[in-house]
């Protein structure tokens, strides 16, 4: 009997009819024969609305609190999914994640799953009950309760499906799939009916909100598909699967837009082996994950060099260079008022020009690019956050992705000579052994 694994986001579970209307999709897939396992995470903006309940008592509250505070939203939902099904006529049992088993490093609010005890899962369904899992959330080897960060839920949902061996890994969210961009800035974007996993990783790393970049992450390495469809309507929504040679012609795919990055930038810094491996170490072992690395030298000896985080790094990233800064003798500048644009496509590894037809489109707006980043299918601008919006319309009409446009396709000439790429192998397991690793080498321009 296969195994089926859904996902309801916040939007798809905010009120009790809404609720009832995914405890049918759960109820129809079990009436069928299969095996539901039902992620669910907090009910509509509850997550947002105790965050700014914590922030009533303290501006800076404890991460290990907050996760104790968050985790409650999607206990609500579990119990309510689960009373849905009950009064449907199906039986179904909810669980937290400890009662699972999902365990996790100890770095509170954007924890790791280490691993899962899908033991009292398999019970459960084995006598014919749907699970309701909470999503977000683990807890530590020591019984800490921790969240993986917003998304975390699609997180819960990959891994839940690969550790399962789920025959169907089906995320219901608000909207139909994943979109050329963000429809909300962008009211052209276009429906993708497929996209490879390592578009996909860009995409969730680079500003779309659709999929948690570490749901995709364990998804590629277990080659577990994943189908991200609309919770309103029985529509096909959007494949996300290994790459195939066809994915190749399709120079973009995506546009992306990050409206909220921080930048510190180190100058005067000595120029010498070994400064900047203390300059990341010690932003490693504060648990601040950087981005966007660049280093110059001048003529007297000096380096300058700079970095991205999250917004909500940046005072913990600030108390952390500050005594770097002392320690190193170097100054220090923070800015908070940058966003990043970026296109993405497997196609850009064959093809050229894609640099230069970006670049002209902000050039033509009056947008400047404060640096670029590239790897071999994303290119990365970082720009003042007032123009992020404006700098998204413009990079996807520049390469043709909308609705009443053409997707741009590699011209024969650029295919000539290359190497047939085998299909993907059959078999799960097969097929994640020989899944290639995700290449993460890039260049700083």
């Amino acid at each position: 009997m296969s195994v089926i694994a859904m996902k309801f986001g916040g939007t798809s579970v905010g009120d009790a009819e809404k609720i009832r209307a995914a405890a049918r999709r759960a109820v129809n897939a079990h009436k069928k024969g299969h095996q539901v396992v039902v992620v669910v995470s907090a009910m509509g903006k509850s997550t947002d609305q105790l965050v700014a309940l914590a922030e009533q008592i303290t501006p800076n509250p404890p991460k290990r609190e907050m996760d104790q505070l968050l985790a409650t939203g999607e206990q609500v939902t579990i119990s309510l999914m689960a009373m849905a099904l009950e009064e449907m006529g199906v039986e179904a049992i909810s669980f937290t994640a400890g009662q699972i088993g999902i365990v996790t490093d100890d770095v509170h609010t954007k924890a790791r799953i280490k691993r899962i005890d899908v033991r009292r899962i398999r019970d459960a369904l084995e006598n014919g009950r749907v699970v309701i899992a909470a999503g977000f959330q683990g807890v530590t080897e020591s019984g800490a309760i921790t969240t993986l960060g917003r998304g975390g839920s699609n997180v819960t949902l990959v891994a839940l499906a690969a550790a399962l061996n789920a025959e169907v890994c089906e995320n219901y969210t608000d909207v139909d799939g994943i979109y050329t961009a963000d429809p909300r800035l962008v009211p052209t974007a276009r429906k993708l009916d497929r996209i490879s996993y390592d578009e996909m990783l860009e995409l969730s790393s680079l500003g779309a909100s659709v999929l948690h970049n570490r749901a995709v992450e364990f998804a590629k390495k277990y080659n577990v598909p994943i189908h991200v469809r609309s919770s309103l309507n029985n529509r096909k929504g959007t494949m996300i699967v290994a790459e195939t040679e066809d994915m190749e012609r399709i120079v973009v795919s995506g546009a992306a837009l990050k409206d909220r990055l921080a930048r510190i930038t180190l100058r005067e810094v000595p120029d010498r082996p070994g400064v900047a491996a203390k300059v990341f170490h010690t932003m490693a072992t504060n648990r601040i994950v950087v981005d966007d690395i660049i280093q110059t030298t001048d003529e007297s000896g000096r380096a300058t060099v700079s970095f991205t985080v999250e917004p909500g790094d940046l005072p913990e990233a600030r108390a952390v260079v500050d005594k770097l800064r002392d320690d190193m003798g170097c100054k220090a500048l923070y800015e908070d008022h940058l966003a990043k644009v970026s296109v993405v496509g497997v196609g850009m590894r064959v093809h050229t020009g894609v640099a230069e037809r970006m670049f002209e489109a902000l050039a033509a707006a009056g947008i400047n690019i404060e640096n670029i980043t590239t790897s071999e299918i994303k290119l990365s601008c970082l720009i003042d956050r007032d123009q992020g919006a404006k700098a998204m319309q413009l990079v996807h009409d520049a390469f043709d992705l909308g609705e009443g446009g053409r997707k741009t396709r590699v011209p024969k000439s650029a295919k000539a000579g290359r190497k047939k790429k085998s299909s993907p192998k059959a078999g799960r397991a097969k097929a994640a052994k020989k899944s290639p690793k995700r290449k993460s080498k890039s260049k700083k321009k």
